[in-house]
């Protein structure tokens, strides 16, 4: 059975657009015989307080639902986007591409009432650069439940698409997932971590759901919103940024537009991408690259101690400073890049705080 309806335009109306035209006096003729028939009057009246009532407890019956249970609408889809810039501009370091980049694109798309597709981000770097973390603050703006919102949808492929010989069989339990879903909330949100690891057949057979299609079989996709993780591209944005640091350059000189034609081309060719020859790309489905570069000392620092604060601890600074020296970096001789981001900054907290409350 397909989810959905189709749209409004395609539903035939219950009573013509505009009244036929009759001929002179045939009016009030009209209204002169309903006039006489007490019956067919009584009808017409009983027709409509009866629709009057079932319209009133309809209205009744969704304004009490939704208002203690969650349904998409604004109250509880609230796109908070300025929230949004405001929370990753508070709680991201040193990513300022994914800054500028991410906020704007979703303004852009919220705001464009006649969208040709859904909004497709692809976010790319190395592990605990902050992809999931982004993706959660992305998340807790525009949905009031954050990620338990029943309309957002969060797939790891380890977990949920783990035998590659089942592919067929996950295929078609994806399209039906994103299809009904979409069906009851056209501002859905789609999280796939893990891209990296997923079967291209997969990654493909979301194609058309990314398409610029007014709707499929009834549904409209378009207001949908997909984001893609995946740690392919990673060496490449690492690079690029090594030699930036080398050439005595800042990492905030560097734009999205020193990696974007590069991270795609990079992903699109690796085997061990996801990506790779997949047609979210060679079709221009991916609406931006947002690489995340490799995180540096000052910002695990500023991880830890957003960690800390977030404990109420005390002695921020001293406990900030031991995890950040406990951290793997690279190049190994000259120690620039954290080789695992903020990833493992929790664990290190809670054990420095355990060690400094039992001395």
């Amino acid at each position: 059975m397909p989810f959905g309806g189709a749209e409004i335009s395609e539903f035939p109306f219950p009573f013509p657009r505009e009244l036929p035209t009759m001929a002179p006096g045939r009016w009030e003729l009209l209204l002169f015989v309903l006039f006489l028939s007490p019956g067919l009057t009584m009808a017409l009246e009983f027709f409509t307080t009866t629709a009057f009532l079932v319209g009133a407890a309809s209205t009744a019956y969704y304004y009490f639902n939704c208002r203690f249970q969650e349904c998409c609408t604004r109250a509880w889809v609230p796109l908070d986007v300025k929230g949004l810039e405001a929370s990753l501009r508070e709680q991201l370091f040193g990513q300022h591409i994914a800054l500028d980049v991410i906020p704007k694109a979703i303004e852009g798309f919220l705001s464009n009432k006649d969208a040709r597709k859904p909004l497709a981000l692809s976010l790319h770097g190395w592990t605990g650069t902050g992809k999931s973390f982004v993706s959660k603050i992305i998340a807790e703006s525009l949905y009031k439940n954050g990620m338990n919102s029943k309309y957002v949808h969060k797939f790891v492929t380890s977990y949920h698409f783990p035998n590659v010989q089942h592919t067929s069989k996950y295929i078609q339990q994806l399209q039906e997932w994103i299809r009904g879903n979409v069906s009851l909330c056209k501002r859905s949100l789609f999280i796939f971590d893990e891209m990296d690891k997923m079967n291209p057949e997969l990654i493909d057979s979301i194609k058309p759901f990314l398409e610029y299609y007014s709707h499929l079989d009834g549904v409209v996709y378009r207001k949908a919103m997909f984001i893609f993780l995946s740690n392919a591209g990673g060496e490449k944005i690492n690079d690029v940024v090594l030699d930036f640091w080398q050439r005595g350059m800042k990492r905030e000189d560097i734009q999205r537009t020193d990696l974007e034609n590069s991270l795609s081309l990079e992903v699109y060719n690796n085997k061990k991408s996801g990506f790779w020859h997949t047609h979210l790309i060679d079709k221009n489905l991916i609406d931006y690259f947002v690489p995340f570069l490799p995180l540096e000392y000052k910002h695990i620092v500023l991880c830890a101690k957003a960690e800390l604060y977030s404990m109420h601890f005390e002695d921020v600074d001293q406990v900030a400073t031991k995890v950040a020296e406990e951290m793997v970096y690279f190049p190994k001789d000259q120690r620039i890049f954290s080789v695992k981001g903020c990833k493992t900054v929790a664990a290190k907290v809670n054990y420095w705080t355990t060690a400094n409350s039992e001395l």
